[in-house]
């Protein structure tokens, strides 16, 4: 019987080495497959470049690392020293490893010199080991390795069911990002009824205090004044919601939503306060409506996907979001650059991504805006929401310590810019321009306690404080005179608003006026 069971111990060795560099590899990289297996897929739902410079880069990274791990233990068989080394090394390292994981998992914003300290003591700990080892130690570097064996078979099976789950999301969202937008600028010629032409702008964390209550000293915002001489305030908007991923949704369907969560393959459910989950219906939203009245329909937009979900309904789209994954990974970089990201450490690149979108987003808006034939517009712009990357003294983009006041002058600059490309085409007086935020400026519900807050931020805000009303404009077509709506007013009700204007019931400020009572 023995000789008979040697050939398949050997074998046996191996896959136990196999399982082990699984499971140390699942360990070690649970912090980079982690966003992509989330339950909620909400890191595939905001990625704006193709599947594969997402999913290949850590299918690779994971299988890439599980090799070196086995390579590493296979060799550590045919020399003593070596396992003494790596065994002895695996050990200390996990705890730093698995605290890098936490942090990092649950979004914990663990300092770099802590991190460091603890790998230094890892580092110190194997250096001293190794160097004063006595025989004394072998009974508890087995007892030791034994137990990290086990925990690592365990982590295999982890490691299995995580593998399975990223090909399977993989597959799922093959085809993350193709879809195009269906046209339909034949309604257009169908109905020969003259049309207001509406452009809506969300300007992202908009706040009304900051911009026309309390505004900062010194600070020059002459796009805002200029249209609210022409315009309608409203001073006590309600916000839909907090979260830019649910304010979106509730304004384009005109109902509540106040949890979200995506398929694998990026598409969008809601969750409604009355308790039930429901699929995002592209066809009972605002643009739906529009083009039931003749309209022609364009989005650019930031940070939600619109061109996925909205594709059925919208003649022309463009949509971009730039920020890195906790693994580090970024829409904007190649595959293999996004392989490479999770072992480097974050510089100053990332901080351009903000600026990048800005511009791009820009462009396409102007198109959008010189295309006459579109006449039902969204703009969803990513200012004024922090962090800096406006330098209002200078006029240039800059991530140097800047403020939400500075990213304010900038949402002002770029008001203005959309309203010169208006005239020179003749359509500023006669369209219906409505600009707004999505929600108010987040302080101590989100940058207080960030990295990114800066004096003048604490300053602007008066230490923090938290004031929940958007900004709220509506400008209706040949409106010269300023006016005000002091009543609280629901932005749950914008997709309302927006068809009594396609509808002509809404002409005058006086009818906008006794509509919202």
């Amino acid at each position: 019987m023995k000789t008979s069971s040697r050939p398949d111990q050997p074998i046996k060795a191996l896959l136990q080495l196999v399982a082990v560099g699984l499971g140390i590899t699942t360990i070690s990289l649970l912090w980079v497959v982690s966003p992509l297996v989330a339950p909620d897929h909400n890191p595939i739902y905001h990625w704006s470049g193709p599947a594969s410079t997402l999913f290949v880069p850590v299918i690779l990274d994971f299988l890439g690392g599980w090799l070196l791990l086995t390579l590493l233990l296979l060799f550590a068989q045919r020399s003593r020293r070596f396992q003494l080394y790596l065994w002895t090394s695996i050990p200390l390292l996990l705890p730093w490893i698995m605290l890098k994981n936490i942090a990092i998992i649950c979004g914990i914003g663990l300092p770099y010199w802590a991190s460091w300290l603890l790998l230094a003591a890892s580092l110190i700990a194997i250096f001293l080991l190794l160097t004063r080892w006595r025989r004394i130690l072998q009974t508890y570097f087995e007892r030791v390795r034994r137990l990290v064996i086990t925990m690592s078979c365990f982590g295999a099976i982890i490691g299995i069911l995580v593998l399975g789950q990223l090909f399977w999301f993989a597959r799922q969202a093959r085809g993350l990002n193709r879809c195009t937008v269906a046209h339909h600028l034949h309604h257009a010629a169908i109905n020969g009824t003259p049309r207001t032409r509406i452009v809506w702008i969300l300007l992202d964390e908009l706040s009304y205090q900051q911009v026309y209550e309390q505004r900062f000293p010194n600070l020059k915002l002459p796009a805002f004044d200029q249209l609210a001489a022409q315009s309608t305030i409203f001073t006590h908007v309600i916000p839909a919601e907090i979260k830019t991923e649910k304010v979106l949704p509730s304004l384009i369907t005109g109902q509540p939503v106040d949890s979200i969560r995506s398929s694998a393959s990026g598409q969008l459910s809601m969750h409604s306060p009355s308790g039930s989950w429901r699929n995002f219906d592209q066809h009972q939203t605002i643009f739906q409506d529009a083009l039931d009245a003749g309209y022609s329909t364009g989005i650019v937009g930031w940070f939600n996907p619109y061109c996925r979900i909205l594709p059925g309904v919208l003649d022309s789209c463009f949509w971009v979001f730039s920020e890195q994954l906790n693994n580090h990974m970024n829409s904007r970089f190649s595959a293999q650059k996004n392989m490479m990201a999770p072992f480097r450490r974050l510089n100053k690149e990332q901080d351009g991504f903000h600026i990048e979108d800005f511009r791009e987003l820009s462009q396409a808006a102007d198109s959008m805006l010189r295309d006459s034939s579109l006449d039902f517009i969204l703009l969803h712009m990513p200012v004024p929401h922090p962090l800096g990357i406006y330098n209002r003294e200078t006029g240039h983009f800059s991530t140097d310590h800047r403020s939400y006041i500075d990213n304010l002058a900038l949402a002002d600059r770029y008001l203005a810019h959309v309203r010169e490309l208006l005239e020179q085409n003749g359509e500023w007086d006669n369209s219906a321009i409505i600009v707004m935020g999505d929600h108010s400026w987040r302080t101590q519900l989100l940058w207080l306690p960030s990295e990114g807050w800066t004096p003048e931020d604490q300053l602007a805000s008066h230490g923090g404080q938290f004031d929940d009303r958007p900004a709220y404009i509506v400008k209706l077509p040949h409106q010269v005179k300023p006016a005000r709506i002091d009543a609280s007013f629901e932005a749950l009700k914008t997709r309302q608003l927006l068809n009594e204007i396609m509808k002509n019931k809404i002409i005058s400020v006086e009818n906008l006026s006794e509509w919202t009572r």
